[in-house]
């Protein structure tokens, strides 16, 4: 492979065959920039597009021009598109996060009238917070006032059965399967009519 300026404009080689090369045009600093979103090593990066760490070092300094298919190895280990290496986020945000939360594993919270289990909790700066809860309460005399917070709310039913009482509509039983989404500034709150605790599925959007 030939050493070229990592300044030098940008030729994605239309042949796919393992020869071709690429110009990068910053292809270094983006890749870095998709490896250090992840929190990834380089290690861990390499390992992923089945890369030396040596060579993935060289690509992201700007000292290697890599050939078409060590592209298709980073784009599959990074889980995107060979032109999205290319092609910077149309936001300033962090790109390609991902937490995967293992049945029981999730932060528990308990309170009074329910049993949270926060998820996704190694994700910071979220714009949603996902959430398991049990529902422990049986009747709205259990809380203290309505439930109110900023955002949306999205509610699943995962078992039993709740009935979902909200400041400006009638109380709705809701079963196995059902679902609601809800303005959250609406005063809301949710108690188990089933003999079991019922559980929960919760998505709230912090915007």
């Amino acid at each position: 492979m030939s050493t070229q300026d990592p300044k030098s404009l940008i030729r994605i080689a239309r042949d796919s065959g393992d020869h071709t090369e690429v110009e990068p045009l910053d292809l270094g600093a983006r890749v870095r920039e998709l490896r250090k979103a992840r929190e990834w090593t380089l290690e861990q990066a390499a390992s992923q597009a089945g890369l030396a760490r040596s060579t993935l070092s060289k690509i992201e300094n700007g000292q290697m021009s890599p050939t078409y298919d060590a592209l298709k190895k980073l784009a599959i280990g990074l889980e995107i598109s060979v032109p999205q290496l290319f092609t910077p986020p149309q936001r300033d945000q962090v790109i390609g996060r991902m937490a995967i939360t293992r049945l029981g594993d999730g932060a528990a919270h308990a309170t009074t009238t329910y049993e949270h289990e926060l998820l996704a909790e190694t994700l910071t700066k979220k714009q949603m917070l996902p959430y398991r809860a049990r529902v422990r309460a049986r009747s709205m005399d259990e809380f203290d006032g309505w439930v109110r917070h900023d955002g949306e709310e999205f509610m699943y039913v995962l078992t039993g059965v709740i009935k979902l009482y909200t400041e400006f509509y009638e109380p709705v039983e809701m079963r196995r399967g059902d679902s609601a989404y809800y303005d959250g500034s609406m005063g809301h709150n949710v108690i188990s009519v089933s003999d079991e605790d019922a559980t929960i599925l919760w998505v709230t959007s912090l915007a």
